[in-house]
């Protein structure tokens, strides 16, 4: 796959290079991969669970590819000697027998996995929803564990040890209190909130083997926790996100290089280059079983009746093709903006002028401070500080503040509300350190802050800087610079976060401005390096007369 010889989409063969690349390297970060207790787990469908439905119905379960890359990964995988993946996240187009092999997993777990009195739980948005899987649970079970295990109506249970698996729902009268082992989140994209998925992840506190796994066709809402997962699992794939935890293979079909590189994630229909859902050769890229669960006939019935009724089209798209319909096109792609990873010493910034944005949260945002450094050479240089209350980890525990923490790139103040009193103290301390000449800010949240750094530098230090259409100038040079390879941002992976969770909002002219409502995530930062521009553009780096008249010889 990564070779290209198969043909598959372009973030599995992200997953799979990442699953070599950690063979090779992980070892430094504490990984190690048990190929044993990977078979160990796939035997375990061979020998115990048969097939449910079809024509295969009661033959040994045997896995095909994602199944056996996925499982295998999930269980062979081990972190300083606990389970390395504790999220996963797969998604692929309609028929790939997703919701069996979830089923299996949590039969394993009960069963199999080594974790005595394990809690198992098939999750759902609905009530009925949620009996699908565990139907499923009860209908994959080989004949020697039907004599093992206890089987009723909402529970399958292990008389010997206590575990379990049963069916939940939002509509359950409580979710709370569950200790949980595994839990199957079955058809992400129709859970309404993250309700679910929030008391599932609580529950697995204290549990340093648990594991939760989401499966998923795609989408169209990019407000859903089905989104946040979606986004996620690309950027650990594409390396703008690091985490070791987090596990995913994201089936779809490809936009071509040149519109990925503005910005599209999902395939340009304008674009002839781009994967095109009516060509059967790009099929098999979101529906990896095409040919064994998925007739190609009946993808070619249902590309068929699209194309006749155009308005089932977006539903054939999402559920046989994995493209998440509602329109949206990133900002600056993660490859582009990866090459403008330079990383300049305070030696090369030395007297280059500096200008500053600061974005100033409430509760649980970012509060972010950005340095911009116009260099003599047309390049500008970046630096950032980012600040957040410790109440902001405890209820996002699925995002990697606690590693930026630990490399010193995240200040974690107490409480529930970032500490402005030492934000204040370092603001100044950066100012003064690099020779700010203005600082840009949004009164709405910062006026009494920028009274006391205008008493430290000067009445006309601080100057406002509304957060709308006026930052347009500054966004459009971000973008210009990045594809320019003249933004030196030093690789800082929260930047690169927030970055890619920008949607810009058009104006009438033609003018854009951060969308803070429809963004994928954070992007507190991109809010601050903006403003930072926009006061560096009226301030220009002066140049000598000689470099735009040239000399003149008397």
């Amino acid at each position: 796959m990564v070779e290209g010889r198969v043909v598959t989409g372009r973030l599995v063969r992200l997953a799979c290079a990442r699953h070599l690349r950690d063979l090779e390297e992980g070892s430094a970060r504490g990984l190690t991969w048990s190929p044993e207790r990977a078979q160990h787990a796939l035997d375990f469908f061979r020998d115990f669970l048969v097939l449910p439905d079809g024509d295969r119905a009661g033959e040994p379960f045997v896995l095909q590819s994602w199944a056996v890359f996925t499982v295998g990964s999930l269980h062979g995988w081990f972190k300083d000697g606990y389970r390395r993946f504790r999220n996963a996240y797969v998604e692929t187009g309609k028929g790939s027998a997703k919701t069996p092999v979830g089923a299996g997993l949590a039969i394993y777990a009960m069963v199999a996995d080594g974790l005595s009195g394990a809690q198992c739980f098939v999750a759902a948005a609905s009530r009925d929803q949620a009996h699908i899987p565990f139907t499923d649970c009860k209908r994959i079970l080989g004949p020697e564990l039907r004599q093992r295990l206890e089987l009723l109506e909402h529970n399958i249970g292990m008389p010997t040890t206590g575990a379990f698996v049963r069916p939940i729902s939002s509509e359950a009268r409580t979710l709370d209190g569950k200790r949980v082992a595994f839990a199957l989140l079955d058809e992400l994209h129709e859970h309404r909130d993250r309700l679910v998925v929030n008391k599932m992840r609580a529950g697995t506190k204290g549990n340093r083997n648990s594991l939760i796994l989401g499966i998923t066709n795609s989408g169209v809402d990019r407000l859903s926790v089905c989104w946040e997962h979606h986004e996620k699992s690309r950027k650990v794939l594409e390396g703008v996100l690091v985490d070791d935890e987090w596990f995913a293979y994201v089936c779809g079909l490809d936009p071509c290089a040149a519109c990925r590189a503005e910005g599209f994630e999902m395939p340009n229909e304008t674009c002839r280059a781009c994967d095109d859902w009516r060509n059967p050769d790009v099929w098999v890229k979101a529906n990896p079983l095409l040919g064994i669960t998925i007739p190609v006939s009946y993808l070619h019935t249902e590309v068929k009746n699209a194309i006749d009724i155009p308005s089932s089209q977006d539903m054939v798209k999402r559920l046989n093709f994995c493209i998440w319909t509602s329109s949206h096109t990133a900002w600056i792609s993660a490859d582009r903006w990866r090459l403008c990873d330079t990383r300049l010493e305070d030696d090369d910034l030395a007297g280059a002028p500096c200008y500053a944005g600061l974005d100033l949260g409430q509760r649980d945002d970012f509060s972010a401070l950005a340095l911009v450094f116009l260099l003599p050479d047309g390049r500008v240089a970046v630096r950032m500080r980012y600040w957040l209350p410790a109440s902001a980890l405890r209820e996002h525990p699925e995002r990697a503040y606690e590693v930026w923490q630990r490399a010193g790139l995240l200040e974690v103040t107490e409480g529930d509300t970032t500490d402005n009193d030492l934000v204040e103290r370092e603001i100044i301390a950066w100012c003064r350190r690099y020779g700010v000449r203005e600082l840009a800010y949004d009164n709405r949240f910062t006026e009494n802050m920028a009274l006391h750094l205008n008493g430290e530098f000067g009445s006309a230090f601080c100057l406002n800087t509304p957060q709308g259409y006026g930052l347009n100038e500054a966004l459009t040079g971000i973008a210009s610079l990045v594809k320019a390879g003249k933004l030196c941002h030093g690789g800082d992976p929260v930047l690169a976060w927030m970055v890619s969770n920008v949607v810009l909002r058009h104006g009438t002219r033609g003018e854009v401005r951060l969308d803070k409502d429809e963004a994928g995530d954070k992007i507190d930062g991109v809010a601050a390096l903006a403003m930072a521009l926009t006061r560096a553009l009226v301030n220009p780096v002066p140049t000598s007369v000689y470099e735009s008249r040239g000399v003149v010889a008397l």
